[in-house]
């Protein structure tokens, strides 16, 4: 009698558990528009933090489908360049997954940076580009926007407002897909 009970325990559990995991036609469909993002990136770019204050960047992008293609990981490591013989300097290093949430209807952003940052947000998507933003209580409202090129590059641009209107440019990079 009582391996009866635990195996019908068992097996209420694992269908439960397995019914809870299930991967979505609808989620795996929305995310064939994000398709392009998928590989190993690397190129440059530059950020400002304030006037006069530009630092060049070297990057690297790593997006990689997951859960069956319901969820990106995209992983990105950014090293700012430094005068003369000096090593780089790591000035980003994050994580992110971008996946569709079928229940909102809406695409979904997560990034988590080193230094405890992390950033819980909508995404927008269409063919060949996504964006996405938050506010920061110092800067304002921040918005990331990621366009596939007719060469095939990544060419993203970091943006910041204060009133919602008028924005102002403090990051831009170029990447080209790794082969």
């Amino acid at each position: 009698m009582r391996k009866t009970i635990v195996a019908l325990v068992l097996l209420f559990a694992s269908s439960s558990f397995a019914q809870t995991q299930a991967p979505t036609s609808e989620g795996r469909e929305a995310m064939k528009k994000l398709n392009f993002l998928v590989g190993r990136w690397k190129g440059e770019g530059w950020v400002q933090f304030g006037p006069g204050q530009r630092q060049m960047v070297n990057a690297i992008e790593s997006v990689q489908p997951r859960l069956g293609g319901e969820v990106l990981l995209i992983e990105g490591l950014g090293k700012t360049k430094t005068e003369g013989n000096q090593p780089e300097v790591t000035g980003h290093d994050a994580i992110a997954f971008l996946y569709y949430d079928a229940k909102a209807k809406i695409f979904k952003f997560q990034a988590h940076r080193a230094g405890g940052l992390a950033v819980d947000c909508e995404a927008k998507v269409t063919d060949r580009s996504f964006e996405w933003g938050f506010q920061d209580e110092h800067a304002g409202t921040l918005r990331f926007t990621m366009k596939l090129t007719d060469k095939g590059e990544w060419f993203e641009v970091g943006e910041m407002s204060r009133d919602g209107k008028t924005w102002h440019k403090f990051f831009e990079m170029t990447l080209q897909r790794l082969k």
